[in-house]
């Protein structure tokens, strides 16, 4: 466990790729591709809002989850709440969604327009019990404010 993540030049990264391109997915992508580089997370990626549903995007790592209804698991949470979720233990978290028996915490952030709706939500899992911390959480959140100045119209 690295509790004390560095994670200035992974803010410095998503700046960079933020500046010179337009599509979201494209951004979604390469940050999911610089989280994981950065800081060997199990698995990273994006879960986008389809109607009601978080669709699966952009993402490094294993197989994972196609679809997510509001509400459900840690991702559908953290949409329905419009709040960051930091999870030490997945395996008690009530109506936590097992894509991976490997995977043992997880912290998700939102990723909201201006007008305060989710977009989208960026997940994290570790396959280490208690990996994350509010460090994370904050630096994350800083990571996700970036893609929302881009995109968050």
């Amino acid at each position: 466990m690295n509790k004390n993540r560095d994670y200035s030049f992974t803010l410095k990264q998503v700046e960079g790729l933020l500046i010179g391109e337009e599509n979201i997915i494209s951004n979604l992508a390469n940050i999911s591709a610089v989280l994981k580089a950065d800081h060997n997370f199990f698995w990273v990626g994006f879960y986008i809002v389809d109607g009601n549903e978080l669709v699966l995007g952009p993402f490094q790592g294993p197989v994972a989850c196609s679809r997510i209804s509001k509400g459900r698991g840690v991702c559908g949470k953290a949409w329905q709440s419009g709040k960051s979720i930091l999870v030490a233990d997945v395996h008690k978290f009530p109506d936590h969604i097992t894509c991976s028996e490997i995977s043992k915490s997880e912290i998700v952030i939102p990723v909201c327009r201006k007008d305060g709706s989710v977009m989208a939500v960026l997940d994290i899992d570790s396959d280490q019990i208690d990996d994350f911390n509010l460090h994370d959480m904050e630096n994350l959140e800083k990571v996700v404010f970036r893609i929302q100045e881009k995109h968050g119209r």
